[in-house]
């Protein structure tokens, strides 16, 4: 079942985006109070339900439906699957779970594929893209902002209409980004 974050989500959201082990990853920084959470929520997830398409979603348990991670995958021409979950849930399967579910959904719409990156310092991530069934295509360094720093990447990719020689690159014309 898909569920959409409502304005009531900003406590579960504070929950999520507050956590420096969970944002340590992420390319924005952890948020300091109930009112950034819930101008996190209404930025990076309410205002985008506006959009045409694109993919936004809370993970939830059934017994109590109160978030505690997110998946989504963007409307711009990358398609990149994101995640986050809070970390008492981590190793638990939670996230593949939740990924397969839109990838399996994403297959039945126009959607030709989907692209994720994870920094290599974080395999757990990775272990969920190879888990859906993405496949690894290339690695590259970026200076990753507004954080500040050099990271090496790894984009993994899920091509839904069997064309296993497409590989998405925003960066082939690109000074700033170094591939390794």
């Amino acid at each position: 079942m898909k569920r959409r974050f409502t304005q009531d989500d900003a406590e579960a959201m504070y929950l999520i985006q507050s956590d420096p082990e969970v944002n340590k990853f992420l390319p924005w920084f952890p948020v300091r109070s109930a009112e950034e959470a819930a101008e996190f929520l209404n930025i990076n997830y309410l205002r985008k339900y506006d959009d045409a398409w694109g993919y936004y979603y809370a993970v939830c348990f059934k017994e109590d439906n109160i978030p505690v991670g997110y998946v989504n995958v963007s409307s711009d021409e990358s398609h990149d699957l994101g995640y986050g979950l809070r970390k008492e849930f981590w190793h638990m399967g939670i996230m593949t779970e939740a990924c397969k579910a839109l990838a399996g959904y994403l297959k039945n719409t126009e959607m030709k594929y989907i692209t994720a990156t994870h920094d290599i310092n974080n395999p757990a991530s990775g272990e969920v893209m190879k888990k859906i069934g993405m496949t690894y295509k290339y690695s590259y360094e970026e200076m990753w902002q507004p954080k500040n720093y050099l990271v090496t990447f790894r984009m993994y990719q899920l091509n839904f209409d069997g064309n296993e020689n497409r590989t998405y690159s925003k960066y082939w014309d690109k000074s700033d980004v170094h591939f390794i």
